[in-house]
This record gives C-alpha cells, sequence and structure tokens, in this order.
C-alpha cells in the first residue's frame, strides 16, 4: 500500500463513521455513508482486498471513532526476553494483543502473557506507548496505539496456546524471524534499553 494515501483513507473513513454517529438529518447520513464507501474503494486500490472484505473490517464499528490499542507484555529471563511464536505469520513477537473492554492495560498485560507463553506474571511497569505509524510496521486499515508494559514471572510453565506455536526466551543477538505486524528489532532494542536504564522514563510518541 502507498502509505499516504492509506492514511487519507482511514481519515476519510473516520470522518464517515464519526459523522454517522451523530448526524440526523438523512441528507447527512447518505453523505457520511459515501464517505464510509469511497475510503473502502480507495483501500481495495491501495490493497489486494476487496471493498466487501475492507467493510467487514469496520462493520462492528460505531460511533466516535478511536485508535485501537495493542498491548505488548515484556517479559525478561536473565539476558533473554519472552517471545511467543504466532500462527498466523509463524513468526515471533512479545506476547500481546488488542485491549479489552473491562480489564487495565495492566490486566491485559497479565492476561496475553498467559493466555499466549503459560508463563505467569505481575506487571511492573509501564515503558512505552507508540503510534504504530510512527514506527517501521507494515501498512494498517486501524489507527494503532502500541503499549508495551514490563512484567515479572512468578510461576507457570511455557507452553504453546490456541493462537501460538511455541513460547520461548532469546537473547538480542539470536532472535527468530519477528511478527512484525506486532513488534519490529527496533522495540525490541528500546525495551532492552529499559533493562539496562531501569530508571528510564517511560516514552510516548
Amino acid at each position: 500500500m502507498n502509505d499516504q494515501f492509506l492514511d487519507f483513507a482511514k481519515k476519510i473513513q473516520s470522518i464517515g463513521q464519526i459523522g454517522l454517529a451523530y448526524a440526523s438529518n438523512p441528507y447527512d447520513i447518505e453523505r457520511y455513508q459515501q464517505l464510509r464507501q469511497i475510503s473502502f474503494e480507495m483501500m481495495e486500490t491501495l490493497s489486494q482486498s476487496t471493498v466487501e472484505k475492507i467493510a467487514l473490517l469496520f462493520e462492528n464499528e460505531n460511533g466516535y471513532q478511536t485508535p485501537k490499542v495493542d498491548i505488548r507484555g515484556i517479559v525478561f529471563r536473565g539476558d533473554k526476553i519472552l517471545m511467543v511464536q504466532e500462527k498466523t505469520d509463524n513468526c515471533w513477537t512479545p506476547p500481546g494483543g488488542w485491549a479489552d473492554v473491562g480489564l487495565t492495560p495492566n490486566e491485559i498485560a497479565v492476561k496475553e502473557i498467559y493466555e499466549e507463553s503459560g508463563n505467569e506474571v505481575e506487571p511492573i511497569r509501564l515503558l512505552a506507548i507508540l503510534d504504530k505509524k510512527c514506527h517501521n510496521h507494515p501498512p494498517s486499515p486501524w489507527h494503532v496505539y502500541k503499549i508495551f508494559i514490563l512484567c515479572r514471572e512468578k510461576g507457570g510453565s511455557l507452553r504453546p496456546s490456541i493462537e501460538t506455536l511455541d513460547a520461548n526466551f532469546f537473547s538480542i543477538d539470536h532472535l527468530p524471524p519477528l511478527s512484525i505486524e506486532r513488534i519490529t528489532k527496533e522495540q525490541i532494542e528500546m525495551v532492552y534499553d529499559f533493562k539496562d536504564n531501569p530508571e528510564k522514563l517511560a516514552i510516548c510518541d
């Protein structure tokens, strides 16, 4: 995808959705529906997908549109970092996923680490809040904030899950293939910098 025009399409989609949340005039509603449809057609042009599939991505979105939130739990064992192998692409990432309604960011980090790796942890501190578009990820149809939370091991044992093929600890010098939709080498280096500098202030884009 062309990143600039994908960004335009996402903004148009957002304007259309916000308009539909507040419009009462039937003519305004029609115009906002047209805006959303234009955004879907733009995304279709920029990608290998279809308008119908793109529309399905947003069919449950309503109200004022806000960024989605991806939370990653960071666990170190000595000089190694916990990674899980995703079934979707066979590549590796720190455990995590979309934020769940009703849970705090710390609770989500603990839950995701246990569900995806079998490791029982407790949250320690916030490391970073990043805007995905500012980092070296593949283009995404959503605007995403990424939250990184440092956690400490308490127990459990490593195992795969319904979402993951494997879980293990890796040194920064011997990382497996990364799931760059979820994590980048630069972000791994960033969390290691917190390990080496525990008093470092949290990062926010």
